[in-house]
């Protein structure tokens, strides 16, 4: 026998089996002393003195009664919403959206602030959370993680922002200020990465340990999930897919000029309704003219046609070095896109590599940045509080 396996101790079973109830009733919902012994094999003595140990800690709560046979009811428990708060926020170049959510997930505060007319990203920011946290009942101590969506880069070693091309105000130096004005862990993430996570939560890549998350919208980006994490590189531009040197179109030398990188002219909104205008579908935005294409039936085809032929060059520069077997399609056009998109943009990346990834569109309609903050901030502030229960 190996010198170094230690037995597990009283407290540490203690930890697992509050963690493991934590954890059932969240996803089972109210449950009973008895049931909670039934679904983590405990006896009925270390169930309840389980609940009581959590309930002492202010974890979970009474909230009703079950009705049995002979005897009083059974009193019903389940985590108490108020035991910890988490913010996050979706920043773009126009608006910055911050939701509050208690512990058990539910979104109970939400507000939306205009980011054109101000240079100071901390009073942003500060305002945002402060009035999602108060819409919420809850006071801003009680939050203990703030998730922010950002375009561009993220340094995975300082986790603050080294470029961000929509927003130029947004620097380094910037989170540890946000940091010191909110007195609150605060967590920067690219927003593409945060729709992928989002995705794989409760969209269509539920289930799925590795796929890739194309975002077309105003900028085109990619999530990368391998093995059920993200993968962000060692300078966090991993997915940065804009920026591939694409055939057809300019290929800049200087990316610090802000000129439009290869892909991201061939295929960003400004490209899509470029093409749409070429077929005869021009509309205000990219959406709205992929919409059009595919009302149009097959008088959109050719649209569409030349639409994926100029994503599955993205997708299949991806996929034959991933070999992903699901590529999920999002943003404003992969969204509006549907079926019709996805499953052209399968048959072009099958005819031009080897690989044949199942290319949908996304499962999610409203939100996914500011889900996947949210999913985000829950998954770590959970840790935090469910694994420090042992008594």
């Amino acid at each position: 026998m190996s010198a170094t396996r230690l037995p597990g101790t009283p407290r540490l079973l203690r930890a697992l089996n509050d963690r493991a109830a934590l954890e059932l009733l969240l996803e089972r919902g109210p449950l009973t002393r008895a049931r909670l012994g039934e679904l983590t094999g405990l006896s009925k003595v270390t169930a309840s003195q389980l609940v009581e140990r959590l309930e002492e800690r202010g974890l979970v709560t009474r909230v009703g009664e079950q009705a049995g046979g002979r005897g009083p009811n059974a009193q019903l428990y389940a985590v108490r919403p108020g035991s910890a708060y988490v913010v996050g926020v979706d920043v773009d170049a126009e608006r910055v959206v911050a939701a509050c959510a208690d512990i058990t997930g539910a979104v109970i505060g939400r507000v939306e602030q205009s980011t054109k007319d101000t240079d100071d990203p901390v009073g942003v920011v500060h305002n945002a959370v402060v009035e999602a946290a108060s819409s919420a009942g809850a006071e801003l101590s009680s939050v203990r993680r703030i998730v922010l969506g950002t375009p561009g880069l993220v340094d995975p070693g300082t986790g603050d922002i080294t470029f961000a091309f929509n927003l130029p105000r947004w620097h380094r130096g910037l989170l540890a200020a946000l940091r010191e004005d909110l007195h609150t862990p605060v967590v920067f993430e690219n927003d593409v990465n945060l729709a992928a996570v989002a995705e794989a939560q409760s969209g269509a890549a539920q289930g799925v340990s590795d796929f890739v998350l194309v975002w077309v919208g105003a900028g085109v980006g990619l999530a990368i999930m391998l093995g059920g994490r993200l993968h962000h590189g060692s300078s966090g531009a991993a997915g940065e897919i804009g920026y591939l040197p694409v055939p057809g179109v300019p290929i800049p030398r200087d990316v610090s000029k802000r000129a439009k990188p290869a892909f991201q002219q061939l295929a960003g909104a400004d490209a899509v309704r470029a093409v749409a205008a070429e077929h005869s579908f021009a509309a205000e935005s990219a959406a709205d003219a992929v919409r059009a294409a595919i009302a149009a039936g097959t008088a959109g085809g050719p649209m569409l046609d030349e639409l994926a032929r100029r994503l599955a060059l993205g997708v299949a520069s991806t996929c034959v070095v991933l070999d992903p077997p699901l590529v999920v399609l999002a943003g404003e056009v992969g969204q509006a896109g549907g079926a019709a998109l996805a499953e052209r943009v399968q048959h072009e990346v099958a005819a031009i590599t080897l690989v044949r990834p199942r290319v949908v569109t996304t499962g999610l309609t409203e939100e996914p940045i500011l889900r996947g903050a949210l999913r985000t901030a829950l998954d770590a502030v959970r840790d935090e509080v469910f694994g420090s229960t042992v008594g």
